[in-house]
């Protein structure tokens, strides 16, 4: 039974067409919300360490912990925001709703100095930031439809890297004026510019069933993120993947801002840091781009050993030298790294969930295993500077890059073509096999 968009019409799995407004909004989401979608990010542990330090019992392992505490809880939220996003029909206010849940935790943090309100508030942060991902990717899949979403996707990532890039340069260059305290100023301005950005999407566009990944050889039924997870072996094995490309990397730009507050002092390291971002922002603009275009002709897996081999390699050169302009260059290769992953990571969801209308919740279930690396990795990062210093805690992060590296060249296939199992486990057509070898 062909299934219907929620106007009524019948959903298409082919071309879309829509309107200018609605392509120059999404690109002014991706751009204003690309730093409120991660809250302080880096910025938390700068500020933590350098405003409150440790004589109000701050240091790296009690950043960690806040830090994982709040990825454990953010992660927690990644299906059912999934499976949020997949049955919402009003995407745009649940966007707008999470933008400005997000500001208001992180606005309420120089007002608060406990450990538990510190933790209660990036908590608050990390659940409703966990909406943007499946909400930009299915917003996105409902305008332009399956055929384009490779190539926007890509444009999205630039424009989120160009955000990042110019929001890290202003935070540098006001924070040498008037310290840590700008980046919250910054959030809140940025917060209002994502809300009107979303407000140029026209809701009417936006097709929630194509946004959800259904097709009309589908029936329409309830999606379910274990099911669609534990029933497709290589959607399972890209979700340990994606775990260790962020254990090893979530701690390392966190690292680095911490060691630069060491080596330059608390006064130079948010300029510094944001001197870091603003490198690796540059370098991911094109690689985003170059992704969205070369993916369909180059495949996924060559494009993602890449990220995984750039992420080892850039561990291993942290270790070189402890001066500041140094850990600025190495961080640049960031941006190769996780360039690659951000653009590739909703089109290898897509490819692995095409037509089983479970796209949103399988993002968030492969998101839920990768925010357990990426949460671990602040206290593993943090546990090994105290007890061994940055150098172990860098070789550490490699290594485990390295290790992702050759699961993923050994045991993950090709997912271009790739056909995903029915509800009664069927295999992939021969054909799609045959592409995957």
């Amino acid at each position: 039974m062909p299934t219907q968009s929620q106007s009524g019409a019948p959903a298409k799995s082919g071309e879309r067409s829509p309107s200018r407004q609605a392509l120059r909004g999404l690109d002014a989401l991706n751009f204003f919300l690309a730093d409120v979608r991660d809250g302080l990010g880096p910025y938390l542990a700068i500020y933590l360490i350098a405003v409150r330090g440790p004589e109000q019992g701050w240091n790296e392992a009690t950043v960690g912990l806040v830090m994982t505490i709040a990825g454990i809880v953010g992660l927690l939220a990644q299906t059912p925001a999934g499976a949020l996003i997949d049955k919402g029909r009003h995407k745009p206010a649940i966007v707008i709703a999470s933008a400005i849940a997000v500001t208001l935790s992180c606005l309420a943090l120089p007002f608060i100095s406990n450990f538990y309100l510190v933790v209660g508030t990036q908590s608050v942060a990390a659940i409703a930031g966990a909406i943007f991902p499946p909400a930009l990717a299915a917003i996105t899949l409902g305008l332009v439809g399956p055929k384009l979403f490779s190539k926007r996707i890509g444009r999205n990532e630039a424009f989120n890297h160009l955000g990042n890039a110019a929001s890290a340069a202003i935070a540098g260059a006001t924070a040498y004026f008037f310290g840590p305290i700008v980046v919250f100023w910054l959030m809140a301005v940025l917060a209002v510019l994502s809300i009107g950005a979303m407000l140029m999407v026209p809701e009417k566009e936006i097709d929630d069933d194509l946004a959800r990944g259904l097709d009309e050889a589908v029936d329409d039924e309830k999606p379910s993120g274990l099911k669609a997870l534990l029933q497709n072996r290589y959607l399972m094995l890209f979700a340990l993947l994606c775990a260790i490309f962020h254990l090893s990397n979530a701690a390392m730009l966190t690292s680095v801002g911490q060691l630069l507050t060491r080596v330059a002092g608390k006064e130079q390291a948010t300029s510094l840091i944001a001197i870091c971002i603003v490198a690796a922002q540059c370098v991911m603009v094109p690689m985003a781009i170059m992704v969205g275009a070369k993916v369909d002709a180059w495949g996924r897996k060559p494009i993602f050993l890449v990220a995984f081999g750039v992420l080892a390699l850039r561990g291993a050169l942290y270790v070189v030298s402890d001066n500041p302009f140094w850990l600025v260059a190495v961080q640049a290769l960031d941006g190769v790294g996780a360039g690659i992953f951000g653009a590739l990571f909703p089109i290898v969801v897509a490819d692995l969930t095409r037509g089983t209308g479970r796209f949103n919740v399988s993002q968030g279930a492969v998101a839920t295993v990768q925010g357990v690396g990426a949460s671990l990795s602040a206290s593993l990062a943090g546990v090994i500077i105290v007890t061994a210093g940055y150098s172990a805690a860098f070789i550490t992060l490699a290594a485990i890059a390295a290790c992702g590296l050759v699961l993923y060249l050994v045991a993950m296939p090709e997912t271009r073509g790739y056909e995903p199992p029915t509800d009664h486990g069927a295999r992939p057509a021969p054909a799609a096999r045959e592409r995957m070898a």
